[in-house]
């Protein structure tokens, strides 16, 4: 009698628990919990320690609640029909035996989420570890070597770009370029970097460039907006114009950076002492300090952020903002004692902040990018970092600041 009433208590209670499921989902238990064998005689303790464990079972996320899987089910499908009295119920056993089999399945999906996390951070460091001695490598080259590569990497970066201007959340309010148009501004934009290697400077380049996508997007077909203009025009500031202060930076400043122990080692044969210009140290020490910042503010976030910095981006935090600034600072103050430049502390001080404002400025514009078109990265070029502007938007500003202060700040104010 006492295991009668407790398999009608367990049925009522399966029955107010499907009623709150979807059709769906109540006809998929239904048909499972059809499957199995009537249960063998066993104290009313155990099912009452069975039924306490179903409403952890029923979510709306799993609508396998008694068998974890369809073989579990034919499992005990084809032994009830070979051989009914052999077969143990699935009420036998104890609570903690069910409990213990949940667990166990339930820690698979999390394992492999990790292992899954652990695998993309290592592709991540490693991708991340060969850009970086490219990139040295590239920067060391300089010349012809360092024009190309920047011309490559402003072309993808400018594609990615228009594509973000595009999409379908930002174009709702900001009508964007003709597809042509955008195709001609990322080459032009791509162009800018070689004109400006070739000739130096970069006034006449950027006006000509502008006057062709104005008449570009005035000579197109329908009815041509303002909002065209603005978008392509600063896509031409922003991939273009911007980058190829680098090029000034690295190429333009070719006075020889004579107090720099290293290039009285410099093989002859890659350009001897007269290889390491002014333009090659800065490069490296704006390129390194920007590394150490966004390190250094990952690390800080991670540990310390508990405040956020801005709505723009959630994620950062004003206690990685500290972290990072730190570090920058640090970076340059140490690389300016081995390679002898800037000469005093203060140059060195105020050039690590500069390049950390330069360098949160351009993730958080980026990261405004990105929020408006709806997207988490702009491309999936790079395996493990997203698009090309997700690894140079540090980038963007921090060489036309980097440049100004060599040419501006350091003769007008003795630094």
């Amino acid at each position: 009698m006492a295991v009668a009433a407790a398999h009608c208590s367990c049925s009522r209670s399966l029955q107010s628990l499907s009623s709150s499921l979807s059709p769906t989902r109540r006809g998929a238990i239904t048909r499972r919990v059809s499957m199995w064998p009537s249960p063998a005689p066993r104290s009313v303790k155990s099912v009452h320690r069975l039924l306490r464990h179903l409403p952890r079972r029923f979510s709306s996320a799993a609508d396998s609640a008694f068998f974890p899987s369809s073989s579990v089910a034919e499992k005990y499908s084809s032994a009830t029909d070979n051989s009914p009295s052999s077969l143990a119920s699935p009420l036998e056993g104890s609570g903690d035996e069910i409990s213990s089999t949940d667990i166990s399945i339930s820690e698979i999906p999390l394992e492999q989420n990790q292992k899954g996390g652990s695998n993309q951070l290592k592709k991540r460091v490693l991708v991340g570890l060969g850009i970086g001695f490219a990139a040295g490598g590239v920067v060391v080259a300089g010349g012809w070597v360092f024009t190309a590569a920047m011309a490559a990497v402003v072309l993808a970066g400018s594609r990615e770009f228009f594509e973000l201007v595009r999409s379908r959340r930002i174009a709702d309010g900001m009508a964007p370029p003709p597809r042509y148009v955008s195709r001609v501004c990322s080459v032009i934009c791509s162009l800018m970097p070689i004109f400006t290697l070739y000739y130096g400077h970069m006034d006449v380049s950027v006006t000509f460039s502008a006057f062709i996508i104005a008449v570009a997007v005035m000579l197109q077909r329908g009815n041509p907006r303002f909002a065209h203009m603005a978008s392509a025009v600063f896509g031409l500031f922003y991939c273009g114009y911007l980058p190829s202060f680098w090029i000034k930076l690295r190429c333009g400043l070719a006075a020889p950076a004579l107090n720099t122990d290293i290039g009285k080692y410099w093989p002859v044969l890659l350009g001897g002492r007269a290889h390491w210009t002014v333009g090659l140290v800065a490069t490296l020490i704006s390129i390194s300090s920007i590394i150490a910042a966004d390190s250094f503010a990952f690390l800080g976030g991670r540990a310390f952020g508990k405040t956020p910095l801005t709505n723009i981006s959630p994620k950062k935090t004003l206690e990685g903002a500290f972290a990072g600034l730190l570090g920058c600072v640090v970076v340059t103050v140490l690389l300016s004692k081995i390679l002898c430049w800037p000469n005093s502390l203060l140059s060195a001080l105020a050039y690590g902040v500069l390049n950390f404002a330069g360098s949160i400025f351009g993730d958080l514009l980026e990261s405004l990018i990105k929020r408006d078109a709806g997207v988490k990265d702009s491309g999936s070029l790079i395996p493990g970092h997203g698009g090309i502007l997700d690894r140079v938007d540090s980038y963007v500003f921090t060489g036309a600041l980097s440049y100004s202060f060599v040419k501006v700040m350091l003769p007008l104010f003795g630094l």
